[in-house]
């Protein structure tokens, strides 16, 4: 059989991922914040492309209606390794007698600073503000409770000195990350001060702050109980046994049976790893969300997008027209091209991302329909 080449012309049909295509996938996947920073970017490298800081009041928000049977969308714009066997992976109306819709009196402050109490309301006293309220609400962080302990234990000036270093040493778990050795040097104290201090500060509320590592911690809470006895002791030092649940190289180091064993590592399940996780740290940024629903008539459930979180761009065509009519140079031209589709796209990407996630909000809620509407 001869062989020879010849040319062939075949129509075939393929997937292929353009850059662009690329990029709105990436679009899709960013979370509000990150959308943000990316909007950011692209306004500093696109002249064409400005916010719509209009102040009339925004169209309404595409929503989409579900029951379970139909969607109707409409478009839109290192504590320890052990850690984890042990415990494992841890409406306006009247105030103050006045109707509603009444304007309240402000309190006004003369040059001096001081308030004009005679304008306050009945009684004569003051209106909190949600940033006071906040913060007489707001938990005690760890070291506040810390300090005030240490206020009241009875410290001389260089002990509390001490103190004060070793409380800024605890991690929000409540373990000490600092070196004593390093901290008498910077201190200028001696060992034997700092150790004391420690064994005072080790003593304070919740029960195991300011261990060194989960060993001593829970050494401490088994102390306060009065159940740290020498088999106790023995089961902690072998926490690597534990781990890897050799129970029976575990009765042996600790000398004991079965049902011994079992009720010890009870009693360490029992036990706090983490001492001042139960007290409050920096307050959590709130989440902001991408879609509201909520329950329309006829058991029917409305999505709706949160505007807020959607960026709202336009392509400034009066400077398009200005700058597209002075280029002069090829290398000119291309640039205002390229910024006016780069413009285009990012619009409508946007809007695709938009109409995406109402879509895939709208078909969570039809197949949650039982759960929204009767729990669990």
């Amino acid at each position: 059989m001869a062989l020879s080449a010849r040319l062939e012309i075949r129509q075939g049909q393929g997937l292929v991922i353009t850059p662009q295509l690329q990029q709105a996938i990436k679009l899709l996947q960013l979370s509000n914040i990150e959308l943000d920073a990316f909007v950011d970017a692209e306004l500093e490298k696109n002249p064409l492309l400005q916010r719509d800081e209009r102040d009339n009041e925004p169209d309404e928000a595409p929503t989409a209606e579900t029951s379970d049977l139909s969607i109707e969308a409409a478009a839109a714009a290192d504590i320890d390794a052990h850690h984890d066997d042990l415990y494992g992976d841890t409406s306006p109306g009247a105030r103050d007698g006045g109707e509603t819709g009444e304007e309240r009196p402000v309190m006004a402050a003369d040059a001096g600073g001081s308030l004009d109490w005679s304008r306050t309301g009945s009684g004569g006293g003051f209106e909190l503000t949600g940033e006071m309220e906040q913060g007489i609400a707001r938990p005690k962080t760890l070291g506040e409770h810390l300090e005030d302990q240490a206020a009241l234990a009875g410290f001389d000036a260089a002990d509390r000195a001490v103190a004060t270093a070793l409380i800024d040493g605890v991690d929000e778990g409540g373990y000490l990350r600092i070196d004593l050795h390093d901290l008498t040097e910077r201190l200028g104290c001696d060992t034997d001060r700092a150790e004391r201090v420690l064994g005072v500060l080790q003593g304070f509320e919740p029960v195991g702050i300011f261990a060194r590592d989960v060993r001593e911690c829970l050494t401490l809470q088994l102390k306060e109980k009065n159940r740290f006895d020498p088999a106790m002791a023995l089961l902690l030092d072998n926490l690597e046994l534990l781990a890897r649940r050799d129970m029976s190289a575990l009765k042996r180091a600790c000398n004991v049976d079965d049902e011994d064993l079992k009720d010890m590592i009870a009693e360490l399940r029992g036990l706090t790893p983490r001492p001042g996780a139960a007290f409050g740290s920096e307050p959590a940024a709130p989440i902001t969300p991408d879609v509201y629903v909520r329950e329309g008539g006829g058991g029917l459930w409305r999505v709706e997008l949160n505007t807020d979180t959607l960026p709202r761009l336009l392509i400034d065509h009066r400077y398009h027209a200005v700058v597209s009519g002075s280029a002069r140079t090829d290398q000119e031209k291309v640039f205002v091209s390229d910024c006016m589709a780069s413009a285009g796209w990012l619009i409508r990407s946007l809007d695709q991302r938009a109409k995406t996630i109402l879509k895939v909000a709208s078909e969570i809620v039809r197949q949650q329909d039982g759960f929204l509407a009767f729990g669990v």
